[in-house]
Protein backbone atom coordinates (compact mmCIF):
# COMPACT_ATOMS: atom_id res chain seq x y z
CA UNK A 1 0.00 0.00 0.00
CA UNK A 2 0.92 3.42 -0.58
CA UNK A 3 2.10 5.56 2.32
CA UNK A 4 0.09 8.81 2.76
CA UNK A 5 1.49 11.98 3.83
CA UNK A 6 0.81 12.32 7.89
CA UNK A 7 0.23 16.29 8.84
CA UNK A 8 0.60 17.54 12.62
CA UNK A 9 -3.23 18.76 12.78
CA UNK A 10 -4.24 15.19 11.66
CA UNK A 11 -5.98 12.60 13.50
CA UNK A 12 -5.54 8.62 13.71
CA UNK A 13 -7.78 6.27 15.24
CA UNK A 14 -9.22 9.51 17.14
CA UNK A 15 -6.14 10.53 18.54
CA UNK A 16 -4.50 13.69 17.58
CA UNK A 17 -0.74 14.27 17.06
CA UNK A 18 -0.85 16.94 20.04
CA UNK A 19 -2.47 13.97 22.16
CA UNK A 20 0.26 12.03 20.61
CA UNK A 21 2.67 13.98 21.67
CA UNK A 22 2.08 14.86 25.34
CA UNK A 23 1.45 10.87 26.27
CA UNK A 24 5.06 9.34 24.19
CA UNK A 25 7.16 12.57 23.52
CA UNK A 26 6.51 12.15 19.35
CA UNK A 27 3.83 13.41 17.00
CA UNK A 28 2.16 11.13 14.65
CA UNK A 29 4.56 12.14 11.62
CA UNK A 30 7.35 11.88 14.47
CA UNK A 31 6.65 7.94 15.31
CA UNK A 32 5.69 7.56 10.77
CA UNK A 33 9.95 9.04 10.40
CA UNK A 34 11.19 6.87 13.81
CA UNK A 35 9.30 3.52 12.52
CA UNK A 36 10.39 4.33 8.76
CA UNK A 37 14.13 4.25 10.16
CA UNK A 38 13.74 1.19 11.95
CA UNK A 39 12.28 -0.61 9.18
CA UNK A 40 8.66 -0.51 10.27
CA UNK A 41 7.56 -1.19 6.59
CA UNK A 42 8.80 -4.64 6.86
CA UNK A 43 7.45 -5.33 10.22
CA UNK A 44 4.68 -7.60 11.57
CA UNK A 45 2.73 -5.84 14.19
CA UNK A 46 4.29 -7.39 16.94
CA UNK A 47 7.05 -7.12 15.76
CA UNK A 48 6.35 -3.13 16.26
CA UNK A 49 4.81 -3.19 19.15
CA UNK A 50 7.98 -4.74 20.98
CA UNK A 51 10.34 -2.47 19.50
CA UNK A 52 8.12 0.47 20.93
CA UNK A 53 8.54 -1.58 24.11
CA UNK A 54 12.54 -2.20 23.83
CA UNK A 55 13.66 1.32 22.36
CA UNK A 56 11.04 3.28 23.43
CA UNK A 57 9.66 2.15 26.64
CA UNK A 58 5.96 3.04 25.95
CA UNK A 59 3.65 1.58 27.71
CA UNK A 60 1.18 -1.05 26.76
CA UNK A 61 -1.82 1.05 25.19
CA UNK A 62 0.31 3.64 23.69
CA UNK A 63 2.37 0.58 21.74
CA UNK A 64 -0.66 -0.56 20.83
CA UNK A 65 -1.87 3.02 19.58
CA UNK A 66 1.42 3.96 18.00
CA UNK A 67 1.53 0.83 15.91
CA UNK A 68 -1.95 0.80 14.47
CA UNK A 69 -1.71 4.38 14.12
CA UNK A 70 1.79 3.93 12.16
CA UNK A 71 0.02 0.89 9.84
CA UNK A 72 -2.83 3.12 9.27
CA UNK A 73 -0.57 5.92 7.89
CA UNK A 74 2.28 4.21 6.69
CA UNK A 75 0.84 0.68 5.23
CA UNK A 76 -2.33 1.53 4.43
CA UNK A 77 -4.25 -0.29 7.19
CA UNK A 78 -8.08 0.69 6.91
CA UNK A 79 -10.59 1.27 9.53
CA UNK A 80 -11.09 -2.30 11.51
CA UNK A 81 -8.47 -4.14 10.03
CA UNK A 82 -6.47 -5.92 12.68
CA UNK A 83 -3.33 -8.18 11.79
CA UNK A 84 -5.31 -11.31 12.04
CA UNK A 85 -8.47 -9.41 10.30
CA UNK A 86 -10.92 -7.09 10.41
CA UNK A 87 -12.96 -6.25 13.79
CA UNK A 88 -15.98 -4.95 14.49
CA UNK A 89 -18.07 -4.34 17.30
CA UNK A 90 -21.71 -3.11 18.31
CA UNK A 91 -22.82 -2.09 21.81
CA UNK A 92 -26.79 -1.52 23.35
CA UNK A 93 -27.74 -0.56 26.16
CA UNK A 94 -30.80 -2.77 27.82
CA UNK A 95 -33.04 -2.58 30.70
CA UNK A 96 -32.16 -5.91 32.18
CA UNK A 97 -29.76 -7.37 34.28
CA UNK A 98 -26.57 -8.71 33.63
CA UNK A 99 -27.85 -12.00 34.76
CA UNK A 100 -30.78 -11.75 32.98
CA UNK A 101 -28.81 -10.92 29.86
CA UNK A 102 -26.36 -13.95 29.86
CA UNK A 103 -28.90 -16.88 29.82
CA UNK A 104 -30.41 -14.72 26.69
CA UNK A 105 -26.79 -15.46 25.16
CA UNK A 106 -25.79 -19.03 27.06
CA UNK A 107 -28.93 -20.91 26.28
CA UNK A 108 -29.46 -22.11 22.99
CA UNK A 109 -33.53 -22.18 23.11
CA UNK A 110 -33.10 -18.99 24.75
CA UNK A 111 -31.14 -17.60 21.85
CA UNK A 112 -33.12 -19.14 18.94
CA UNK A 113 -35.75 -16.57 20.01
CA UNK A 114 -33.46 -13.05 19.32
CA UNK A 115 -30.58 -14.22 17.18
CA UNK A 116 -31.80 -15.55 13.57
CA UNK A 117 -28.66 -16.76 12.34
CA UNK A 118 -27.64 -18.34 15.13
CA UNK A 119 -23.94 -19.59 14.15
CA UNK A 120 -22.61 -19.31 18.15
CA UNK A 121 -20.46 -21.99 19.50
CA UNK A 122 -19.60 -20.91 22.74
CA UNK A 123 -16.08 -22.03 24.02
CA UNK A 124 -15.78 -20.00 27.40
CA UNK A 125 -18.34 -17.98 29.13
CA UNK A 126 -17.88 -16.04 32.88
CA UNK A 127 -21.76 -16.14 34.50
CA UNK A 128 -22.90 -12.50 34.37
CA UNK A 129 -19.21 -11.22 32.76
CA UNK A 130 -18.57 -12.82 29.50
CA UNK A 131 -19.26 -15.19 26.89
CA UNK A 132 -16.58 -16.12 24.27
CA UNK A 133 -17.61 -18.39 20.95
CA UNK A 134 -16.33 -19.12 17.56
CA UNK A 135 -18.69 -18.26 14.74
CA UNK A 136 -19.76 -20.71 12.26
CA UNK A 137 -18.86 -18.48 9.08
CA UNK A 138 -15.73 -17.26 10.84
CA UNK A 139 -14.60 -15.45 13.33
CA UNK A 140 -14.49 -15.33 17.12
CA UNK A 141 -17.33 -13.54 19.32
CA UNK A 142 -16.39 -11.77 22.07
CA UNK A 143 -19.35 -10.57 24.71
CA UNK A 144 -18.83 -8.63 27.68
CA UNK A 145 -21.89 -7.14 30.05
CA UNK A 146 -21.20 -4.19 31.71
CA UNK A 147 -24.09 -3.78 34.63
CA UNK A 148 -25.22 0.00 34.43
CA UNK A 149 -27.21 0.12 37.89
CA UNK A 150 -29.36 -2.63 39.02
CA UNK A 151 -31.78 -2.42 36.07
CA UNK A 152 -29.68 -1.41 33.18
CA UNK A 153 -26.91 -3.14 31.33
CA UNK A 154 -24.27 -2.23 28.48
CA UNK A 155 -23.87 -5.27 25.66
CA UNK A 156 -20.73 -5.36 24.04
CA UNK A 157 -20.22 -7.83 20.92
CA UNK A 158 -16.95 -7.95 19.24
CA UNK A 159 -16.86 -9.77 16.02
CA UNK A 160 -12.90 -10.49 14.99
CA UNK A 161 -11.01 -12.17 12.99
CA UNK A 162 -13.50 -11.27 9.58
CA UNK A 163 -12.19 -12.65 6.40
CA UNK A 164 -12.57 -8.51 4.53
CA UNK A 165 -13.93 -5.14 4.82
CA UNK A 166 -17.03 -5.94 3.04
CA UNK A 167 -17.48 -9.29 5.46
CA UNK A 168 -17.02 -6.51 8.49
CA UNK A 169 -19.56 -3.98 7.54
CA UNK A 170 -22.11 -7.06 6.91
CA UNK A 171 -21.46 -7.89 10.39
CA UNK A 172 -21.63 -4.56 12.02
CA UNK A 173 -25.01 -4.46 10.23
CA UNK A 174 -26.20 -7.88 11.79
CA UNK A 175 -25.03 -7.25 15.67
CA UNK A 176 -26.34 -4.02 15.63
CA UNK A 177 -29.86 -5.52 14.26
CA UNK A 178 -29.65 -8.68 16.71
CA UNK A 179 -28.96 -6.43 20.03
CA UNK A 180 -31.94 -4.39 18.52
CA UNK A 181 -33.95 -7.85 18.47
CA UNK A 182 -32.97 -8.56 22.05
CA UNK A 183 -33.53 -5.32 23.51
CA UNK A 184 -37.12 -5.57 22.29
CA UNK A 185 -37.68 -9.10 23.38
CA UNK A 186 -36.51 -8.16 26.99
CA UNK A 187 -37.80 -5.25 27.15
CA UNK A 188 -41.16 -5.88 26.17
CA UNK A 189 -41.62 -8.94 27.76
Amino acid sequence: MAKQAITLTEKINGISSEAVQAKTGKTWPEWVAVLDKAGGQKMTHQQIVAYLRAEHGLGDWWQQMVTGGYEKAAKGRVKGEMPNGFQVGANKTIAASAAALFKHWRTPAARARWLAEDALTITTATPSKSIRAKWGKGGRVNVHFWPKGETKTLVSVEHSQLKNAREAAKQKKFWAAALNVLKELVENA
